[in-house]
């Protein structure tokens, strides 16, 4: 029994849970690691970002005779072209907008507030159908929340950007070290072991680096089509804070599946606030943008590089949510992909060695 797959995942999976738990217990003493980790974790994160989305720039520029240092001296070139672009065009007028959204924050949740009077009041006279006035008196008394909570959402991801600005320092050393030395890290580790594991453990290491790039290019270049096609959405209707919100549900839509349903709420209020059907052309916006994505964009993206169910991407987002707040929401997905990957490849492995025993015999 002890040789059985299915004997050995348990034990592994017993004996984790016993180390994190051991782990926790004991966490005090490791607290100088975890700050140090804390403190490397956004730029090394941003950093491997970066590299991800820079690297097809550095192939091809050594593809037509580049030497090493003269790509990444154009990759840093362009990023930094780029980051000033964003700065020079974007910039302005999305500080122009934060600056008038906290000035009008009162005045909306106000508005929002006797928004939510007018309905409940409408409810209690009987002026709506029976089946809408349940609805309408639990939404009156959940709005303020979300309201709070998605303004909370807003500032706290607007405040993370600029004190993430102060780590950038470490980017750049991460970065290039990553550009430089990339192709040594397999054969690095790889060197540890002999035969047919040193063979499993590179090809999973390229099967891992392939579902990381397929998932971190492809998504962000999804994410940022989606931006744009709600920026277009909202200038066309004329919505305001137009170019905070497009950029806002460019962010969440990093977050799998449930994403845009965050980034629409605040859409949503404002549109309510501002001219109560404007919320219904949000909506429609939202919903356009999210079949374009979904059925056109993402597909020919993406592919099927990672093949999750849907079910299982919610699965898991909601417990990472739990488990690591929303560092856990936006790592969870690629993190479940590099599982996935070694469990795979261990599973191949063993079959394969299954086959050959019995070929043998």
């Amino acid at each position: 029994m002890t040789k059985k797959l299915w004997f050995q995942t348990g034990v592994a999976i017993l004996l984790t849970l016993v180390i994190i738990r051991m782990f926790m217990e004991v966490k005090g003493i490791f607290s100088p690691l975890l700050i140090i980790g804390q403190t490397i974790f956004l730029p090394l994160l941003i950093g491997g970002v970066l590299f991800y989305l820079s690297r097809p720039l550095l192939n091809w520029l050594e593809s037509v005779k580049f030497p090493r240092w003269a790509s990444m001296l154009s990759v840093f070139v362009v990023i930094g072209l780029i980051g000033w672009l964003f700065y020079a065009l974007i910039g302005p007028p999305l500080t122009k907008e934060v600056n008038k959204l906290v000035e009008n924050t009162p005045g909306i949740v106000k508005d929002v507030e006797q928004f939510t009077k007018y309905a409940h009041t409408l409810s209690q006279k009987d002026l709506l159908p029976e089946t809408l006035q349940s609805t309408v008196k639990d939404a009156t008394g959940k709005i303020n929340d979300i309201v709070v909570s998605a303004g909370s959402l807003l500032f706290k991801f607007i405040q993370n950007v600029f004190q993430g600005i102060f780590l950038l320092v470490l980017v750049p050393f991460f970065l290039v070290y990553m550009l430089k030395d990339h192709e040594k890290f397999a054969p690095f580790v790889s060197r540890f072991f002999k035969g047919e594991k040193k063979t499993w453990i590179r090809k999973t290491l390229v099967d891992i680096d392939d579902t990381l790039r397929s998932y971190i290019q492809g998504q962000l270049f999804v994410s940022f089509l989606v931006g744009l096609m709600l920026l277009i959405g909202y200038f066309a209707i004329g919505l305001e804070y137009a170019l905070l919100l497009a950029v806002f549900g460019m962010m969440m839509n990093v977050i799998p599946f449930l994403g845009p349903y965050i980034s629409v709420i605040p859409a949503i209020i404002i549109a309510l606030t501002q001219e109560p059907k404007l919320a219904i052309y949000v909506a429609i916006i939202m919903l356009v943008a999210q079949q374009i994505e979904s059925n056109f964009i993402t597909p020919n993206v993406m592919g099927k590089s990672l093949d999750i169910h849907p079910l299982t991407v919610v699965t898991i987002i909601l417990a990472a949510g739990n488990i690591a707040g929303l560092w856990g929401i936006i790592l969870a997905i690629p993190t479940y992909a590099v599982i996935k990957v070694i469990l795979k490849n261990i599973y191949a492995h063993r079959v394969t060695i299954k086959d050959a025993a019995t070929k043998s015999v």
